[in-house]
C-alpha cells in the first residue's frame, strides 16, 4: 500500500515546537496536531493515512516527536495530557533533528547499560516503550468493542454516559431515526440541565462531515447539545462541522478519547501498578 503521509517522526521535531511556541508555550495533543496540520498544509488523505487500527501515522508519529523532545529536555507533559515548553524550550525556536535523535539515543543506551530501565518508564511518563504499551491496549479494547453486537454497542454507550454524570438515558435507536440512537440529561451543580441527543457509531476508520450534518438535521428544537461517539475517528472537516459557528453544537468523542474514558472509570478495564523497592545501602552503613 503507497504511504501518504511522507513525514518521519523526526521531520516534526521542528513543527511540534513552533505549534507550541505558537500557542502560548502549552497545548492539548489535537491542539498540537490541528497546528501542524495547518503549518504543514495536509491534505485529508495524509491526516487519515493510517499507521495501525484507528491511529493515524501523523499521530503517531507525533507521539515520537514529543518523546523525544522531552527526554531532549525541551518539553514536559502533565497527566491530563497537557504538553508545555520547559525554560530550555522556551528559548528554543528550532533544532537539528539529527543532533537531537542522536542525544537522545545515547540517553537512552547509557540508561540502559545503567539498568535503569525502570526508573526511565516513571520518569518519562511517555517513554518510546510506554506509549507503544498504550497503542497495544487502546487497539485491544477498540478491537472488542467493534465486535459486540449494535445493541451492545448502544448499551455500552448508555452506562458510558451514565458513569459520566449523565440522567434519564434512554436508548431510542430505531429504523429511519435520522442517526439519533439515545438522549440523556446532563445536570451541572444540581442547577443547570442540559438535553443531550447522542449517535452511537462503531467505525473502523473515519467519520466525515456529512455524518455530522445528517445527525444535526435530525435533532430537534428542545435539544440542547448532540454528541457523537465512535470507534473510529473524525476527520478534520467533520470536526470543525461540529463546532461550525451558528449551527447547533455537537462534541465528538473519537476511539482514542472513549478508551480513555474507559480506562479512567474502570469500565471493564484494570490498571495494575508494580511496586518498586529501592534499598539504600548507605544507610545500614550509618547505624
Amino acid at each position: 500500500m503507497t504511504e501518504r503521509f511522507k513525514y518521519k517522526f523526526n521531520d516534526l521535531f521542528n513543527p511540534t515546537l513552533k505549534a507550541l511556541h505558537s500557542l502560548g508555550g502549552s497545548a492539548s495533543v489535537s491542539e498540537i496536531e490541528d497546528f501542524v496540520v495547518e503549518l504543514l498544509n495536509l491534505t485529508e488523505e495524509e491526516i487519515g493515512d493510517i499507521h495501525r487500527g484507528t491511529t493515524t501515522k501523523l499521530n503517531y508519529r507525533l507521539r515520537w516527536a514529543r518523546n523525544y523532545l522531552k527526554n531532549y529536555g525541551l518539553l514536559e507533559n502533565s497527566e491530563r495530557g497537557v504538553w508545555a515548553l520547559t525554560p530550555k524550550g522556551l528559548k528554543t525556536d528550532e533544532v537539528d533533528p539529527k543532533v537531537v535523535g542522536r542525544k537522545v539515543r545515547e540517553l537512552n543506551k547509557k540508561k540502559r547499560k545503567a539498568k535503569q530501565s525502570e526508573s526511565i518508564d516513571i520518569i518519562n511518563e511517555s517513554s518510546d516503550e510506554t506509549e507503544e504499551n498504550e497503542i497495544t491496549w487502546k487497539e485491544e479494547l477498540l478491537n472488542k468493542i467493534k465486535d459486540i453486537s449494535p445493541a451492545g454497542f448502544e448499551r455500552l454507550c448508555q452506562r458510558f454516559l451514565r458513569e459520566l454524570g449523565f440522567q434519564n438515558v434512554e436508548v431510542t435507536g430505531k429504523p429511519n431515526d435520522g442517526g439519533i440512537d439515545g438522549k440523556g440529561i446532563l445536570r451541572l451543580g444540581g442547577i443547570l440541565s442540559f438535553h443531550v441527543v447522542f449517535q452511537a457509531k462503531r467505525y473502523k476508520e473515519t467519520v466525515s462531515p456529512s455524518v455530522i450534518r445528517d445527525f444535526r438535521g435530525s435533532m430537534s428544537a428542545n435539544v440542547d447539545k448532540g454528541l457523537v461517539i465512535t470507534t473510529g475517528r473524525f476527520t478534520r472537516e467533520a470536526r470543525k462541522e461540529a463546532q461550525r459557528d451558528g449551527a447547533l453544537p455537537i462534541d465528538l468523542i473519537d476511539g482514542d478519547s472513549l478508551a480513555e474514558k474507559l480506562k479512567e472509570l474502570k469500565m471493564g478495564i484494570q490498571v495494575e501498578f508494580v511496586e518498586k523497592v529501592n534499598v539504600n545501602i548507605n544507610w545500614y552503613d550509618s547505624i
